[in-house]
């Protein structure tokens, strides 16, 4: 109990941390991103028919069209919607933080592998690379306003190439057996080379640079998270596992280095 107890006091405290420094650092990179691309969101419903005159109604069929976007007329905001908006973003990022941070501190604890500040930081760039930066190549950070696939082909998608990126992950870091590495490999490739899922037509009202730089902002505000998120497990996670050292149940499981 106490040791369930300790692992969860780490991950909230690295979580807390983590997710904090995320939320400060979105605010002045991200946020106003996302911002300028509602700017792309507005739609104007379609105009009310006018009144034709006889004779004109197959005339006036030829010019019906649906909604349209508005460029460059933002989307109004009150004050306590903008801070709503900004204590969701917060408590998203520290639940996300906690999360990650529990995963994190249970594979640490399960290598049973020596951690501390600085391996702690090699622990966050391998949760980096899983969670943020291989999925990338097939689904970008997306702006509001962008076109999609459907959101639970994505989802589906997004959590696939993640899994097997972090299998890939921890096979390079742990595993001896070349079989085994390969499979990992092969399930992190596998969902790249089916193919993330696109809509049919990519164009969308948000610019092709506001998206490439909403894809920078989001990846280097996610390197930063888990760089802090790994560092700050690893530093309180350390002397925990020391403790766990001799606890038969906890060591690397056969076939680790």
């Amino acid at each position: 109990m106490d040791l369930i107890r300790r692992l969860f006091t780490a991950a909230l405290v690295a979580g807390v941390l983590s997710g904090t420094a995320a939320s400060v650092v979105q605010q002045a990179t991200t946020v106003p991103l996302i911002l300028e691309a509602e700017k792309y969101e507005v739609v104007t419903p379609p105009p009310a028919p006018a009144v034709a005159a006889p004779g004109a109604a197959a005339a006036g069929e030829s010019h019906q069209h649906g909604p349209v976007r508005e460029v460059g007329e933002g989307v109004p905001t009150t004050l306590d919607e903008a801070m709503q908006r900004i204590g969701l973003t917060i408590a998203s990022n520290l639940l996300t933080g906690v999360a990650y941070a529990l995963l994190l501190s249970a594979a640490m604890l399960l290598a049973g592998r020596p951690v501390d500040a600085r391996r702690g930081l090699v622990w966050g760039a391998g949760g980096f690379i899983a969670v943020s930066l291989a999925p990338s190549f097939g689904l970008a950070p997306e702006l509001p306003g962008m076109a999609g696939a459907e959101l639970e082909l994505r989802q589906l998608w997004w959590l696939s190439a993640a899994a097997g990126a972090g299998a890939g992950v921890a096979a390079l870091a742990f595993a001896r057996n070349r079989l085994v590495i390969a499979a990992a490999v092969l399930a992190a490739a596998l969902p790249h080379l089916i193919g993330a899922p696109h809509p049919e037509s990519a164009e969308g009202a948000v610019p092709p640079e506001l998206a490439a730089h909403f894809v920078t902002a989001s990846l280097g505000s996610a390197a930063l998270f888990w760089a802090i998120l790994g560092a700050a497990c690893g530093w309180l996670m350390s002397g925990l596992v020391r403790e766990t050292d001799h606890r038969p149940a906890l060591r690397a499981q056969p076939g680790a280095r």
